[in-house]
């Protein structure tokens, strides 16, 4: 079975970093795609970034530049790396994977992923 579970989040002021994990348990796919969403009060959830199973990022305008998507393949986690944070940051984040693979579209949708973690919220201050 397999299961996502975040870690990583917490409240820091405007400018600061914070680092986010995904461990993923009974997981472990050569062709999968890995991701991050967000979702803010009152907004539907919005995926940031994916990476594929070669490593290549992608990530949404809003976050281009200041996260970085990567993954250790033989813990089988995956990581956002979160610098120059804003207030509209605020959100809770999700990883998300599939199993074959990332769709290769410019949006990151939510219905290319079949398995999600339960959340970890990041609270960013002016």
């Amino acid at each position: 079975q397999t299961q996502l579970a975040e870690s990583g989040g917490g409240s820091v002021q405007a400018g600061g970093s914070l680092r986010l994990s995904c461990a993923a348990s009974g997981y472990f796919y050569s062709s999968a795609c890995m991701g991050w969403f967000r979702q803010a009060p009152g907004k539907e959830r919005e995926g940031i970034a994916n990476i594929n199973s070669a490593g290549g990022p992608n990530y949404v305008v809003s976050v281009k530049g200041r996260f970085t998507i990567s993954k250790d393949n033989a813990k089988t986690t995956l990581y956002l790396q979160m610098n120059s944070l804003k207030p509209e940051d605020t959100a809770m984040y999700y990883c998300a994977a599939n199993r074959w693979g990332c769709s290769g579209t410019m949006t990151i949708r939510e219905v290319d992923f079949e398995y999600w973690g339960q959340g970890t919220q990041v609270t960013v201050s002016a």
